[in-house]
């Protein structure tokens, strides 16, 4: 179980913070000069390497140097992501054999032109243009890649194929959104318009229903706030089928990366919802039910999942914060009493994995705002606290890269641990040392929104 720090505060946080961009500076530098065009996955022996695989990642690596950017206002780094999301990005734009639009172009694309709205660059209209455009086809792209489902729910489809559904999907919602806001639609069949807001929503609440577990008796491993991976559905009829997990250890455990994703998930599309003013519906196509859908109700509906996972997470973690890559990974019955103590990224059994535990703080921090910006008090402290938690000790070693030759920020990341991915240093037995782009990326944008936190600038969202 988490030990919550009580008393820090994000301005404690700020020396950490400061050598989290000092170390940033070298490792972005090094990887955009030493990958041979190649898209960076993550490190063996230090180093980023590739892996030919739908290229998630590249939104990551760019998305880094804006945040540096953001952080330091160094025009070296706001040129090399300027100069490379025009250069390398149109193809993710319009790729529609993935569910990761979220990732890689709001990554780039959307924090682009959010630092424009925040007047941190300076207005140019045809710049604007181009970063508006970009957002607006890799909303209606990722929304195409539909399986429609009864009772007016659906989903985004991973590249598995259309029975598919991924938890880490959710954070695709924000390229859907973001479209949305820019006055974009989905153009179908025979010129039906589809509205991307519904669509973002009806992603979610499926996800809700079918992804997130709520201690109600669904099977016999049903804890409230465990996530699973994947759900399958029969495509013929939409009924759904079973739990499935492609990178976790099993359908009936959770795979922690997974988990992270909904519990980040959620609390940003709440904090859209709080912020929305418009109709969900504008379209004679919609049902009397998105005409009529209350926004009160719907942020109720995700919170409900949010503070179930997030509730999860606190209780079926080690007392530092950091996950192991799996809750049931077999290894761990050889950690006795592995949530009552520290994480050890060094021991013989399973790995941890950092980049959970950054994706997860974020999660917790932004729910941990929104309750207390709507009143709830000691649950929005009790969440605030952990986020910060998990933070700091992501902020340091052994966890906070300091070897100048290691080009990862955040070590013991690991990828795809059934497929053996992951490097596994000499003298050690399971991988540790090693991390991946999404996990420094991550890190980065936890550091920037307990920045501004402390500093009393802007509150970053994807949708400012």
């Amino acid at each position: 179980m988490l030990k919550i720090n009580t008393t820090l505060t994000p301005a404690d946080l700020s020396p950490k913070l400061t050598r989290v961009f000092d170390l940033a500076a070298a490792k972005i530098s090094s990887i955009n000069n030493n990958t041979d065009g190649e898209t960076p996955v993550f490190t063996i022996n230090g180093k980023y390497t590739s892996r030919g695989w739908t290229e998630w990642t590249q939104g990551f690596q760019y998305g880094c140097a804006i945040l540096q950017y953001d952080a330091t206002r160094d025009p070296a780094f706001l040129e090399m992501a300027r100069t490379n999301t025009l250069k390398k990005m149109a193809s993710h734009v319009s790729h529609i054999g993935v569910h990761d639009h979220g990732f890689n172009n709001v990554s780039t694309y959307g924090n682009l032109l959010r630092l424009m709205n925040e007047g941190v660059l300076e207005e140019n209209q045809w710049e604007r243009n181009f970063y508006e455009l970009a957002l607006k086809i890799t909303g209606a792209v990722q929304a195409s890649r539909w399986t429609a489902l009864p009772e007016e729910l659906g989903y985004i489809h991973s590249f598995n194929g259309a029975h598919s559904l991924f938890s880490d999907t959710i954070r695709s919602c924000r390229a859907l959104v973001v479209s949305h806001q820019l006055g974009h639609v989905l153009m179908d069949e025979q010129d039906v318009q589809v509205n991307l807001l519904q669509r973002a929503i009806q992603h979610a609440e499926t996800t809700a229903k079918y992804n997130v577990y709520y201690g109600n008796n669904r099977d016999v491993w049903d804890i409230s706030g465990r996530v699973v991976h994947e759900s399958i559905f029969n495509t013929k009829n939409g009924c759904y089928r079973c739990p499935s997990s492609q990178q976790g250890y099993s359908p009936f455990t959770t795979w922690t990366r997974g988990h992270a994703w909904v519990l980040c998930g959620f609390p940003e599309q709440l904090e859209f919802l709080e912020n929305y003013s418009g109709a969900f519906s504008n379209s004679s196509n919609s049902s009397d039910r998105w005409h009529h859908l209350s926004k009160e109700k719907l942020i109720e509906k995700y919170l409900t999942v949010a503070e179930a996972t997030a509730n999860f997470y606190l209780e079926r973690t080690p007392t530092d914060g950091i996950p192991y890559w799996d809750d049931g990974a077999p290894g761990l019955v050889h950690l006795g009493g592995w949530m009552n103590k520290p994480a050890d990224p060094f021991n013989d059994h399973e790995p941890v994995d950092s980049s959970a535990a950054a994706i997860a703080a974020q999660g917790l921090i932004r729910l941990g705002n929104f309750l207390q910006k709507r009143g709830g008090g000691d649950e929005g402290i009790r969440y605030l606290q952990a986020g910060l938690t998990v933070a700091s000790r992501l902020f340091e070693e052994p966890y906070l890269s300091t070897n100048p030759d290691h080009q990862g920020l955040l070590l013991h990341s690991v990828y795809h641990r059934p497929n053996g991915w992951d490097h596994i240093p000499d003298g050690q037995k399971i991988p540790c040392g090693e991390s991946s782009m999404w996990g420094d990326y991550h890190a980065m944008e936890l550091a920037i929104l307990i920045k501004r936190m402390a500093e009393n600038q802007p509150y970053y969202t994807f949708f400012s």
